[in-house]
Parts: structure tokens; C-alpha cells; sequence
């Protein structure tokens, strides 16, 4: 957008042009955030010759100056109930027009000591400049995050906006406040999700900024904990890491919790009694297993009904297909409805003594604590059994595996 300012001005504002002006801009992905300004600017004019001498000689011709302002935050822009009073230069020589009751208002280090203005300052009929060492795109962002105006229209690169993260904490920006879940600056964040989730999560994560580490954490339920480098659960922190892996177990133990229930039986009848229904439960336990062995946090729904659905094609009874389908059905349903977000509990250790049998007999709640006080075991057939558990409800399969073989011994299944 063009501004015509006077003449004295730009040379004023000439001397903080750092760069040559026939430079060319090189291409970047980012829409430009400034805009070439064309001002005459008349050289100095000589002295005129004497009267009585040759005729006057014609001034020179002008020459064309560029300087380059900001296409949001220029003299004439309507952002602000008063006209900008500070002039902001940043590292690539854009001039961005901004006002100090803005900067102050949200800032609490007074915009980085620069504000407010000493009496040294150079001032001209503009106002004040201020030499600031982000770029024009970093700036940007920065300015339009303090004046709460999205930016997405300038399409900026991740890197810019974790940039841009940094500078408004070193300005003193509160972010929690300005990258809410309702800011723009939040939207435009998550619209990186899908394309890089772990380094918006580490960007979230090392900002403390939980609204939005929350939603990108359920992008990273595919990601390999395995993969976890040194240098990025560093960067992530203990706290946020913490969440990362209870997210991951919790989606997988609740997966195995939803997997034990086998379909509910149905009443005895001439062709199907309950002796015959126990296939279908041996069949469901297998399956469940299977699943279960390999639990991932990503587990689509399609590899559930695609594991469990065949086990009706070898069921005669029709009662029985039914209560399998009602039984995957309601599966689907409640692991759909699971959240992304398990809730944190503390780590807890339990501890079992007997064999396989007893532990059924005694239907012992996987996971509690367990003050063993019946009979006292031979020693030749008592096991220990330990579990570190990260969740009150914890997996719970196991009873399944020892009505298939009950004489083997839990220790078997550590």
C-alpha cells in the first residue's frame, strides 16, 4: 500500500536503511508482509549563479527512493483509536507503524526494556524508530498477535511462528493469554497438526501451553515412542513427556479392558446349549488375544471388526451371530468413545503370591494391592506376581488366557 509521506521525512528515516535499494528480494513461501514505497526525494539543489553571468542552468532531475512498510501496520492503517506514535525497523528493513499503548498494554518487561522511550532516542517528525532483530515475518506475527488480528493470510511457515513464540516471551507477551484456545494465533498453530505433530506438541510442550499441546497430541497416536530421541524429550520436558507415554498406555490398556467381556450368551436351547456357546467364548478369548498383544493406540475400528467379525462365519447357531454382533457392535462404539486424554494416576505396585487356580478361585482384581492372608501355599507351587501399574483400572486379560489353560503357572505370563 503506498504512503505518501513529506519529504524531510524520508530522510529521516533513510539513514536506518541498512541494505542497498536496488537489492532484489529473494522468493520466500510467505506472502510479502511489506510493501515498496516510491517518494521523490530532491538532491541538494547548487547555489545560483550570478546575474550577470551565463543564464540559469535547470535543476536536476529527482530521483526515486523504494522503502519498504508493512502492509498491515502502516501511518494510515485504522488498528487503533490513536495514530502510531513508534515506528518499528525490523532486521530486513521494514517499517512497521505501531502504537506504545499497545505494546505496553500487553507487555510485562516493557516490550523488552525498548519502551518507554528515553531521551536519547532519535525522534524525527515521524515519530521515534526502534531497531528490533526479528525479521519482517517474525514481526509480523508478533504484532498481530498483540493486536489480536489473524495472520493467517500470509500463510507464515512453522518455523516462523515457533520463531515468533520465542520473541513474544522475550517482549514479555504473556502466551497462555494470546495463543488461548480462542486466539487466532492458536488456529493457525494447530493447522500444523496433521503435518508436523511431534514439533508442534514440542513447541506446546517447551511453552507450557497445554491448550494446545492437547488436540496435537491426538495426531501422535501413530508416532513410535521408540523413535523418541535424546535431544527431543529434552526439548518436550518431563511433565509433557509424561503425558505423551500415559497417553499411549492408556489408549492401550483400555483397549485390552474393552476386549475381555466376551458376547453375553443366550438362553439354552435344543441345538445350542451352554456347552456348545463356550466355542464362541474360547473363540472370542483367541481373538481378543491377538489384539490384544499388539494393542496400538491408533487401532482403527476397521482392525477390530476385521479380527472379530470372522467368528461368526463358523457359528451355526444364529443366536449366536447375533450376540457376536452385538458384542463387536458395542465394541466399535465404546472404543470410539475413548478420549485421547487418559487421566494421570500415580505409579503403583502390586504383588500376588499362589498359583494360576488360586488366583482365579480368589478372583483377585488385577492391579490392587493384595494383603495375602489364606492359607499358606506349598512353597514348591507359590509364585510372586509384580505389576507396575500407571492407571487404577490396568489390563485385565489375564483370567482370560488361564480359563484356557489353568494349571499354567502365572509366572509364566510375566
Amino acid at each position: 500500500m503506498s504512503t505518501c509521506v513529506e519529504n524531510t521525512d524520508w530522510d529521516f528515516l533513510l539513514q536506518f536503511v541498512s541494505e542497498p535499494l536496488e537489492m532484489e528480494i529473494s522468493d520466500v513461501p510467505e506472502r510479502p508482509v511489506a510493501e515498496r514505497t516510491r517518494s521523490a526525494v530532491p538532491v541538494q539543489v547548487p547555489t545560483p549563479p550570478d546575474s550577470f553571468t551565463s543564464s540559469p542552468v535547470d535543476p536536476p532531475a529527482e530521483e526515486d527512493t523504494l522503502v519498504s512498510v508493512s502492509t498491515t501496520f502502516f501511518p494510515g492503517a485504522h488498528i487503533h483509536s490513536h495514530p502510531p506514535d513508534v515506528v518499528l525497523l525490523s532486521s530486513d528493513s521494514i517499517f512497521f507503524y505501531v502504537h506504545t499503548r499497545a505494546l505496553l498494554r500487553v507487555s510485562e518487561n516493557n516490550f523488552g526494556s525498548l519502551l518507554p522511550l528515553s531521551s536519547k532516542a532519535t525522534t524525527g517528525q515521524l515519530g521515534p524508530v526502534l531497531a528490533v532483530p526479528e525479521s519482517s515475518t517474525v514481526l509480523n506475527i508478533v504484532l498481530h498477535a498483540i493486536y489480536d488480528m489473524p495472520c493467517s493470510h500470509y500463510s507464515p511457515s512453522f518455523e516462523s511462528l515457533a520463531t515468533a513464540l520465542s520473541a513474544l516471551t522475550d517482549y514479555g507477551v504473556s502466551l497462555k493469554r494470546h495463543v488461548s484456545s480462542s486466539s487466532a494465533l492458536h488456529a493457525l498453530l494447530l493447522s500444523y497438526a496433521p503435518l508436523c505433530p511431534l514439533e508442534l506438541y514440542t513447541l506446546a510442550a517447551s511453552h507450557d501451553l497445554y491448550d494446545l499441546a492437547v488436540p496435537t497430541s491426538s495426531h501422535l497416536l501413530s508416532f513410535s515412542l521408540a523413535s523418541l530421541t535424546d535431544e527431543m524429550a529434552d526439548r518436550i520436558g518431563a511433565i509433557y513427556l509424561k503425558r505423551l507415554f500415559f497417553l499411549h498406555f492408556g489408549r492401550a490398556d483400555a483397549l485390552k479392558r474393552l476386549l475381555l467381556p466376551p458376547p453375553h450368551p443366550h438362553a439354552a436351547t435344543n441345538d445350542c446349549d451352554f456347552t456348545e456357546q463356550k466355542r464362541l467364548t474360547r473363540a472370542w478369548a483367541l481373538a481378543s488375544a491377538y489384539l490384544a498383544w499388539d494393542a496400538r493406540p491408533d487401532l482403527s475400528t476397521n482392525a477390530i471388526e476385521s479380527a472379530l467379525g470372522p467368528l461368526g462365519d463358523q457359528l451355526s447357531c444364529e443366536h449366536c451371530r447375533k450376540a457376536l454382533r452385538d458384542r463387536l457392535k458395542t465394541l466399535i462404539i465404546q472404543w470410539s468413545a475413548v478420549k485421547v486424554r487418559p487421566p494421570f494416576q500415580p505409579f503403583k505396585l502390586s504383588a500376588y503370591i499362589g498359583t494360576a487356580e488360586d488366583y482365579l478361585t480368589r478372583k483377585t482384581s488385577f492391579g490392587r494391592n493384595i494383603s495375602h492372608s489364606g492359607p499358606t501355599y506349598p512353597r514348591k507351587s507359590a509364585h510372586v506376581l509384580l505389576q507396575l501399574s500407571f492407571f487404577q483400572s490396568t489390563v485385565s486379560l489375564i483370567p482370560f488366557f488361564f480359563s484356557l489353560h489353568s494349571s499354567c503357572n502365572i509366572a509364566h505370563f510375566l
